[in-house]
């Protein structure tokens, strides 16, 4: 095991797959000598250069476009939309396309590409590059979609997308790029897509949450449990397959659940697990379930106003201390 950053992770997970496959490409704004905007591929250009690694124009509907071609026909791209709020633009070739063509095609032909997003507010970047859009595309049949929270889990669900006949889509929240954290040195260990993770036990109340969320949550378990509330958190990982015999798994054992969410309810992935949880594990809950996330309203510039609007440690402690009453 070593410390590596997330982007760090990142980069290390991009090299050792592109050491053991000749068939994997990167294409992306700013992955040429730059290492992109959040240098999760810097040093990659100067050891595979401009034969595997394509600075491209911006136009995210043209390169996931390519992207989707080269994956049709034998390549293993990974595509970085330097932020999910242009997935907007490129949703047809995702959606339309990449996502449907293994199906409409009979299974004769795959789509084992990438795209890698980061996504995310708490750091005042106001509406149009703040966003989490993770429940549109869980939303769409043939898109797999993983969320890592830790450097561990950023490398390892990486590699597995990468290997994965399907396409995925990893996003990666702006607050953990300079997150520190164990990672495996194993070029062969991979965390398995539709897996969660309990990132930490308790007996009281089951915090069920991903990306950045998951640190505020085990920041307010700490908090918590010094007032003598024992907090479970369950870090989905991957939002689709979700891992929904590990969420009632945890559920059934505490009786309690907040479903915590960095972005907007409505139509949200924590609606879908709060429906989850009401219709298998209704026998095991003492209190209806919870939902904390965003309220429902653009990501202000005001980091005031963006405090007030995303959830907090203050705003979690307060959730889960009313499932306790």
């Amino acid at each position: 095991m070593k410390k590596l950053t997330f982007a760090q992770a990142i980069s290390e997970a991009l090299a050792e797959e592109m050491r053991r496959d000749d068939s994997v490409v990167l294409l992306g704004l700013e992955q040429g000598r730059g290492g992109a905007a959040f240098g999760a591929t810097e040093g990659l250009y100067a050891e595979f250069g401009d034969a595997r690694i394509f600075d491209t124009p911006i136009s995210e509907y043209g390169y996931t476009g390519i992207c989707v071609g080269a994956a049709a026909t034998g390549l293993r791209p990974v595509c970085e939309i330097q932020f999910n709020d242009w997935m907007t633009i490129a949703s047809d070739q995702l959606v339309n396309q990449a996502a449907f063509m293994r199906y409409m095609y009979g299974g004769r032909i795959q789509v084992p590409m990438v795209v890698r997003t980061n996504c995310g507010g708490y750091r005042s970047t106001a509406a149009q590059h703040s966003k989490m859009l993770e429940s549109w595309f869980a939303f769409i049949p043939g898109l797999k979609v993983v969320h890592p929270s830790t450097p561990a889990d950023a490398k390892g669900l990486l590699k597995a997308a990468i290997r994965d006949n399907n396409p995925v889509i990893m996003f990666e929240h702006k607050q953990l790029y300079d997150t520190v954290g164990e990672v495996s040195e194993d070029p062969d260990c991979i965390v398995p897509i539709g897996r969660c993770d309990v990132k930490r036990a308790g007996r009281d109340v089951s915090i069920i949450t991903y990306s950045y969320a998951t640190h505020l949550a085990l920041e307010a378990a700490e908090k918590l449990s010094g007032r003598g509330i024992d907090v479970e958190v369950v870090d989905l990982r991957t939002i689709k397959p979700m891992d929904v015999e590990g969420v009632l798994s945890s559920v059934r054992k505490t009786g309690r659940v907040l479903c915590l969410q960095e972005t907007w309810l409505t139509c949200s992935v924590m609606s879908e697990v709060a429906a989850l949880v009401a219709e298998n594990a209704m026998d095991a809950l003492k209190k209806p379930p919870v939902r904390l996330g965003a309220k429902e309203c653009p990501n202000p510039y005001s980091a005031a106003l963006e405090h007030y609007m995303l959830p907090s440690v203050e705003s979690i402690c307060a959730a889960v201390e009313g499932l306790m009453r």
